[in-house]
């Protein structure tokens, strides 16, 4: 990825204000008890914030494959993020593509409200390891 320093990190600010705002949008959906749409926002939130992290590190994915491949042979391969982040974010892509493309598939309520706890601890985690690069 071409880009400057302070590209990089505009981008990066962006994506993770959308991985923020997009988990907000989990709480509406709740509320209305459209759990297959909680689960679509559950899995854009995190997609945003692994997308922050490589841009930050320099990597740039076209496809949501290409944000896996990358996320798990950079982050969790060498150990720097632990192996349930990629466990948890390769089962929130099979859901969400499960309930998004599978009309005879809905997610049940305890299955978000699981992954909205995981969710949370999985962008935070992500915009504390850039914020500690970023400083470094």
């Amino acid at each position: 990825m071409s880009l400057n320093i302070e590209e990089r990190n505009v981008i990066v600010r962006k994506e993770l204000e959308r991985a923020h705002e997009t988990f907000e949008e989990i709480e509406v959906m709740c509320q209305a008890g459209k759990w297959n749409g909680a689960a679509n926002r559950i899995y854009y939130a995190v997609l945003h914030a692994v997308n922050a992290l490589l841009i930050n590190d320099g990597f740039q994915a076209v496809r949501h494959h290409g944000s896996h491949a990358l996320f798990s042979q950079h982050y969790i391969k060498t150990g720097k993020l632990p192996v349930v982040f990629g466990r948890f974010y390769n089962n929130l892509q099979t859901l969400r593509e499960k309930s998004d493309y599978n009309c005879f598939y809905d997610v049940e309520e305890e299955d978000v409200i699981k992954g909205m706890d995981k969710a949370k601890t999985f962008i935070d985690t992500i915009e504390k390891f850039i914020n500690e690069e970023i400083t470094h």
